[in-house]
């Protein structure tokens, strides 16, 4: 991948929220003709935030009107997903890849990849601010949090941590879909939990429906152990499944695990 992942200082923390503030001040000074350019060089200077916190990224599909951008027909996860099949390998954290993919790409979500710098663990919306809610007030250290806004399941709240750690042999590693199975739904009910061989849109980040994808926390704060809020994650996501169940006039699964694009 582009880069080096060691820790993060809070030195690097603090250049990064100077960045976005200045950046931020300087966006509302000016509106008219030059939004659309600000909105750019914002759009930008998230993107770079991102990989500068050792998050390596990659093109995605964007929304065209209520469909994907993408050829395909019937695409199930629309503007949700790489335009590459390279994604992996193609995943940087170089600014001057980074600066000529958004440059050259202006209506372009971003992807992540999981699994070699970081895990996301994902979850309903409701249950993931009724857990977020619930870490801060315990003091438990919260990293990135984002929000994806989707009608009922589909949205999404994205909780960024460090990842399980990269084994001296690679065979000990195991893809995002193990952790993703069904047959995981009653232990773990609406909890996906993305490694390696899986990935998630970053802010900032355009949906159909005029929905979209922003930051909770961003990427400023250390990714924490994935460990220390499966607890409590783990709980809430039980806590909306028996509600959503209790709501649910037809039985539908409560728990939708990802449709891969």
């Amino acid at each position: 991948m582009g880069a080096e992942h060691g820790g993060r200082s809070s030195g690097a923390q603090s250049r990064i929220s100077q960045w976005l503030r200045r950046r931020g001040r300087t966006g509302a000074d000016s509106g008219g003709a030059g939004a659309a350019s600000q909105r750019s060089a914002r759009r930008e200077d998230l993107l770079l935030a991102v990989a500068a916190a050792g998050l390596p990224l990659a093109p995605a599909a964007h929304p065209a009107g209520y469909r994907c951008s993408c050829d395909r027909i019937g695409c199930p996860t629309p503007a949700r997903h790489p335009v590459s099949f390279a994604w992996q390998t193609q995943s940087t954290t170089d600014r001057a890849q980074i600066e000529r993919w958004a440059r050259h790409q202006p209506q372009a979500n971003f992807i992540t990849a999981t699994g070699m710098v970081h895990d996301v663990l994902d979850v309903p919306l409701d249950a993931g601010r009724a857990a977020l809610a619930r870490l801060l007030a315990a003091e438990v250290e919260v990293g990135p949090v984002a929000e994806s806004e989707g009608v009922g399941e589909q949205g999404r709240m994205l909780f960024f941590t460090a990842t399980r750690g990269t084994p001296e042999d690679e065979d000990e590693w195991w893809p995002c879909e193990l952790d993703c199975h069904p047959e995981t739904m009653d232990e773990h009910p609406g909890l996906r939990w993305h490694c390696r061989g899986s990935y998630v849109l970053v802010p900032p980040a355009r949906l159909p429906g005029d929905l979209s994808v922003g930051w909770v926390r961003g990427p400023e704060f250390t990714l924490p152990d994935p460990l220390t809020l499966l607890e409590i994650l783990t709980d809430e996501c039980a806590r909306y499944a028996g509600e959503t169940k209790d709501d649910a006039d037809d039985g539908a699964d409560i728990g939708a695990w990802p449709l891969r694009g």
